[in-house]
């Protein structure tokens, strides 16, 4: 099931710009690689969801794929066919936004082929180009 927010304290948000690179959530913090954004934008959650689908019947129980991200804006838009004004659409689907070098899933306990490989397939369902990465030492 897609995520969503429980709570939010605005139905509608306005759009804003995606400006800079990710300071925070951009290294390996939970498993051994990582799948990292290289450019912005916005995943919705049924892409999110996609994702995990995708990885988790390729690794099976080999491995744990960690979800570093979460849909927390609403993205609204107006039936077709509908004149000018009228004020701003309902809210259709929620989003993640992504900013350039923002880790967006992680898998540990696996090998680096079978990582890769889960990685691959997980890239061809994401609107934005992504890397995989492997976790530094500190």
């Amino acid at each position: 099931m897609a995520q969503m927010p429980k709570r939010v304290k605005h139905r509608k948000v306005q759009r804003g710009r995606i400006k800079g690179d990710a300071g925070q959530g951009n290294r390996v913090d939970y498993g051994d690689f990582g799948l990292q954004a290289t450019e912005g934008g916005y995943i919705s959650a049924a892409t999110i969801e996609a994702g995990r689908i995708a990885a988790q019947q390729y690794i099976r129980n080999e491995g744990k794929l960690y979800i570093r991200i979460f849909p927390h804006k609403p993205i609204t838009s107006i039936p077709l066919e509908t004149r000018m004004g009228k004020g701003k659409g309902e809210p259709e689907y929620w989003a993640a936004v992504i900013r350039p070098g923002q880790v967006l899933y992680e898998i540990g306990g696996t090998s680096e082929a079978l990582a890769r490989t889960t990685f691959k397939r997980m890239a061809h369902k994401m609107p934005v180009r992504v890397r995989m990465v492997k976790r530094t030492p500190m």
